[in-house]
């Protein structure tokens, strides 16, 4: 390959680094509701903040109301989506299904260092265990998530499996007043202790399988919990 040739792929490999970048940290904010549901962006200033023109700005808000995030309103602006278990529950019985295929489907083998860092945030649930906040345990849930995304293979599985999590996790922290917390991350410890000794073992089906259980008794919790009309 020529060296202009190399030149110019170079703004085009920046620019997407530039936009991942963007994408996710207002995906993360949407989902641990720094921006709250409902909430109306403010282009001009997103675009201050992150250094850019509103146009690579609207991209990716483009790509987040594509994903069930965000909604454009014409001639008013771009908002928040609100969540609702109810509404939400075929996408959960989806997640479950795909979370039996992650084992399955070309799973990608865990190394020492993923397994240590599937280690860490064990220990990160020990303490939060200690002084529970909803927060601290949204960003402990998500960086799990990763990890477990991280070990599948098959890429159509992975997009979809992302971006039904960033669709659906909002609902827990909309409904963190009606829980437990407590005994909220000591459940999820136990999902995260059991899915780590299946990677120990190299079992990636019993990864799937335990994720998936985790998934569907979640979901029963969280109807548990709420009352006949309540909405997170």
């Amino acid at each position: 390959m020529s060296i202009s040739a190399d030149n110019d792929d170079k703004p085009l490999t920046l620019a997407r680094e530039r936009f991942e970048r963007i994408y996710n940290t207002i995906r993360d904010r949407i989902c641990l509701i720094e921006y709250e549901p409902g909430a109306r962006l403010a282009e001009e200033e997103l675009a201050r903040e992150f250094g850019v023109s509103r146009t690579p700005l609207r991209r990716v808000l483009t790509r987040l109301e594509g994903e069930g995030l965000l909604e454009s309103r014409h001639g008013v602006g771009t908002f928040v989506i609100d969540v609702d278990l109810d509404a939400l529950l075929p996408v959960y019985r989806l997640r479950m299904e795909l979370a039996a295929l992650m084992g399955k489907l070309d799973p990608i083998p865990r190394t020492q260092e993923d397994l240590a860092r599937v280690r860490a945030l064990l220990s990160r649930c020990d303490e939060l265990i200690k002084a529970p906040e909803p927060k601290s345990y949204a960003r402990l849930n998500m960086d799990f998530f990763h990890e477990l995304a991280a070990m599948i293979g098959n890429q159509p599985l992975r997009e979809i499996s992302e971006r039904l999590y960033f669709l659906t996790n909002r609902v827990w922290l909309r409904s963190a007043p009606l829980l437990d917390l407590k005994d909220e991350v000591a459940v999820f410890r136990r999902e995260v202790a059991d899915i780590l000794a299946a990677m120990e073992l190299g079992d990636w089906e019993s990864v799937g399988y335990i994720r998936r259980s985790h998934i569907s008794m979640w979901v029963r919790r969280m109807q548990q919990y709420r009352q006949p009309g309540d909405r997170p």
